[in-house]
């Protein structure tokens, strides 16, 4: 089954439903609680965005406003809850992302579906390059886990990501060796002589 249209397909959307689940927020403790969860590491994430997606959620009458603190020394705030609608919203299109694959365009697999335009060897140091940075997230990410003491169920979406990177990077490896070994395999022959001719070069 194709994903259904959305009013509002902002991931960032998704996540503002999912924390006022919990309880009744204003828009500054939603953001204090994504930098506290390291939300941003899942989800694009920026300040001035949170309020634009508050607004589009309001219309869809997905949340609504229930209190305006006021206080002097600061802003006024408006706490927002979320409505049946919303709740409805958040569980089917939870339930839309965990079981539907969807195509994801990346830019790594743009550049490969190019590749040809680079020399051989220019895109073999290029991958050396890439497995240095593949391999420093590895290690930032699982540093992370390690040190991590809450429940496992919410470090889910870093294993997820470490597995992403050991898999590009165990990609990235045996491409390299195709590379390397071009001369006897016949990999690439078209590609080595494009760049063999000297306008090329």
């Amino acid at each position: 089954m194709p994903p259904a249209r959305r009013v509002i397909s902002n991931p960032l959307a998704l996540a503002v439903l999912a924390y006022l689940a919990e309880r009744p927020m204003h828009p500054y403790e939603l953001g204090k609680l994504f930098t506290a969860r390291k939300q941003q590491e899942s989800i694009r994430y920026r300040h001035s965005s949170l309020y634009m997606v508050i607004e589009q959620l309001q219309r869809a009458a997905f949340v609504v406003p229930v209190e305006t603190q006021r206080d002097s020394r600061r802003p006024e705030r408006t706490i927002y809850a979320l409505t049946d609608a919303g709740r409805a919203e958040l569980r089917d299109w939870m339930r839309e992302l965990v079981a539907t694959p969807v195509k994801e365009y990346r830019q790594f697999e743009a550049a490969l579906s190019l590749i040809v335009v680079l020399p051989p060897s220019t895109v073999r140091e290029l991958l050396g390059e890439r497995l240095d940075a593949l391999s420093a997230e590895a290690d930032r990410i699982r540093a992370h886990i390690e040190a991590s003491e809450v429940d496992p169920l919410f470090l889910v979406e870093h294993e997820y990501r470490l597995a992403l990177v050991d898999a590009e990077r165990e990609f990235v490896r045996g491409l390299v060796v195709r590379i390397e070994t071009a001369e006897q395999t016949g990999f690439g022959r078209f590609w080595r002589e494009f760049h063999a001719k000297p306008q090329n070069v």
